[in-house]
């Protein structure tokens, strides 16, 4: 049995959250299992589902928190359209358990009413730097095309770079890289000599 005084985390949740992070970072989202967090934490095996039910339950937990840090970062970027994408590609790599949990929607419940605020929280961030673009980069009427385009940028860019697929010769710094690929979508091609 679990000494009792294991139990006193002050704050259980936040405590099996982080083994989970730490779980997903070793072995990913699908190999997480309960028991593991409990071992990790230092708690009786029924502890976590006494938190979060189940595994859906806690990367529920996980996905909200990762979306609300997502939130939080894609707003201290700003307005600015490059450095909210570089603040996107900057959070999938120093936050990679909450980035691989998060667009994984089968792994948790995505219809639940915490996540659709927290994700609609991040996605309102995003589009703000959107609705920066200079006149005339943004395409009338296309906010919802645009913002789109954005996202699938960046989360293309930090998958890539996550997965490890990107050239050998891609600069080291992801936020210099992202930096540099983003930027792309801000500058027009020469003109053909």
């Amino acid at each position: 049995m679990t000494d009792a005084r294991a139990y006193h985390h002050g704050d259980l949740p936040r405590a099996l959250l982080a083994a989970a992070v730490t779980a997903i970072g070793e072995s990913g989202p699908a190999a997480l299992s309960l028991r593991d967090l409990a071992r990790r934490a230092g708690v009786s095996h029924a502890a976590p589902t006494h938190h979060f039910g189940d595994k859906a339950g806690l990367l529920t937990a996980l996905a909200v928190e990762g979306f609300d840090l997502l939130a939080a970062a894609l707003t201290a970027a700003g307005d600015d359209l490059l450095d909210v994408g570089v603040a996107y590609v900057d959070f999938a790599v120093r936050h990679r358990a909450h980035f691989e949990v998060m667009f994984r929607p089968d792994l948790y419940r995505a219809d639940a009413p915490e996540v659709r605020a927290a994700r609609e929280r991040a996605g309102a961030a995003l589009r703000l730097g959107v609705a920066a673009l200079p006149v005339g980069r943004a395409a009338p009427g296309e906010a919802r095309t645009d913002a789109l385009a954005a996202w699938s940028i960046v989360h293309g860019f930090a998958t890539l770079w996550l997965s490890g697929a990107l050239p050998p010769d891609v600069e080291a710094d992801p936020r210099a890289a992202a930096r540099t690929v983003i930027r792309r979508l801000f500058t027009p091609p020469p003109p053909p000599p």
